[in-house]
């Protein structure tokens, strides 16, 4: 076992102090947070109406740049909806990368459709859509108009692209092999809120697209997350789906078909308002703790500290460590020592692929993705630390 453990330790050491133990990624409450909340507790209106959540909703779509903002109970429920509204069915196929949370297959999961597993890209720890192409040209046949898996004889519906850790995927790569197969493309952009793309907002690119609000993320509202979208007829049945499909009444309990409860709370909402009032500024302090981060990490050989991909400017949501490949066997010790030393860091997510329900599931190769997860150390990453 070389010192790279120990030199990776003393890195870190000198971008954070040595008191007490230093979590992965805390929420931050500097602004309006317990205004906005004591102000539902004080008029009532805790529950799923009220003026935060007309408000959040309006602000995430402007923030964004998406003409509308659904928001819903977590970040798996607005996948799940998402799904539905791009049309996936009971028994067509969804492709996800092997190397994300496990939301982005559980959502497909609960469509009743099956994750179809590829390989990532190490420019971007995200999909591969060069591999991607060259996956579908030799098991996809798209010549009836609608993209079927020869191997399986199930639709290939659409594709789920994740920005891990808030660095964007090529999506001007991606979205033209989804054109040339006819895919529809929901974003996962769980990870991602403030990331930029060519200057465009993630979870913008697809027909729809998904964010996460939780405890962890960049900002949070408890729980929650968002479905963004251009469409306003998506956007609406977005609404309605996850409001139990309740057809408005003044008095009556109607609904049009099965719907969700997955609307998010007012309380949550007011939380959510107060964060984003302070989002910019979250942002910035990610992007100086990535500088420090990279500075401390300049002379250590056998670790790089991941940076934005080209063309894009990342919220940098949690900071990454990519060990050399031929240091590989050496994350664990890695973890430990940093662990150990007060430094929570953690490791990559198991390959979906692996995963006791998805092991039958369709996959193409994956050298990136088990070299990555391998290799991947996420360090200390909360905006306060700047």
């Amino acid at each position: 076992m070389s010192d790279l453990p120990e030199r990776i330790e003393a890195a870190i050491a000198t971008v954070l102090p040595r008191d007490g133990f230093t979590a992965l990624h805390e929420p931050r409450f500097a602004g309006n947070e317990w205004a906005y909340v004591k102000e539902c507790i004080d008029t009532g209106w805790v529950s799923s109406a009220g003026k935060f959540v007309d408000r959040f909703e309006q602000e995430l779509a402007a923030y964004s740049g998406a003409a509308h903002a659904v928001a819903v109970a977590n970040g798996t429920a607005a996948l799940h909806v998402a799904l539905q509204l791009a049309g996936v069915q009971a028994g067509d196929e969804v492709i996800v990368p092997a190397l994300t949370f496990a939301a982005t297959a559980t959502a497909v999961a609960y469509c009743g459709a099956t994750p179809h597993f590829v390989d990532s890209a190490e420019s971007t720890l995200g999909m591969d859509a060069a591999a991607l192409r060259s996956h579908l040209e030799r098991i996809a046949d798209s010549s009836g108009g609608a993209c079927v898996n020869r191997r399986t004889g199930r639709a290939i519906r659409a594709v789920v692209p994740m920005h891990t850790f808030g660095h964007p995927v090529a999506l001007e790569e991606l979205l033209a092999v989804a054109a040339d197969f006819g895919l529809t493309v929901v974003e996962d952009a769980a990870e991602s809120l403030g990331s930029l793309y060519r200057d465009r907002h993630t979870g913008t690119f697809g027909r729809l697209g998904t964010l996460s609000f939780n405890g962890n993320k960049t900002i949070t509202t408890g729980g929650g997350g968002a479905i963004l979208t251009d469409d306003p007829d998506l956007a609406k049945r977005a609404k309605h789906l996850t409001t139990t499909a309740k057809v408005p009444h003044r008095w009556e309990y109607f609904h049009d078909q099965i719907g969700y409860n997955y609307r998010l709370p007012n309380l949550n909402a007011a939380l959510g308002c107060a964060q984003l009032e302070q989002l910019p500024g979250f942002i910035e302090s990610k992007r100086r703790l990535y500088e420090r981060y990279a500075t401390a990490f300049t002379g250590v050989a056998g670790a790089t500290v991941f940076a934005e991909p080209e063309h894009c400017r990342s919220n940098y949501w949690l900071q990454t460590l990519l060990l050399d490949a031929g240091a590989a066997d050496e994350r664990d010790a890695v973890l430990a020592r940093t662990n150990d030393a007060g430094f929570m860091t953690r490791p990559a997510w198991t390959l979906l692929s692996r995963l006791p329900m998805y092991v039958s599931c369709p996959s193409a190769p994956l050298p990136v993705a088990e070299s990555l997860a391998m290799r991947i150390v996420n360090l200390p990453s909360s905006a306060g630390l700047a």
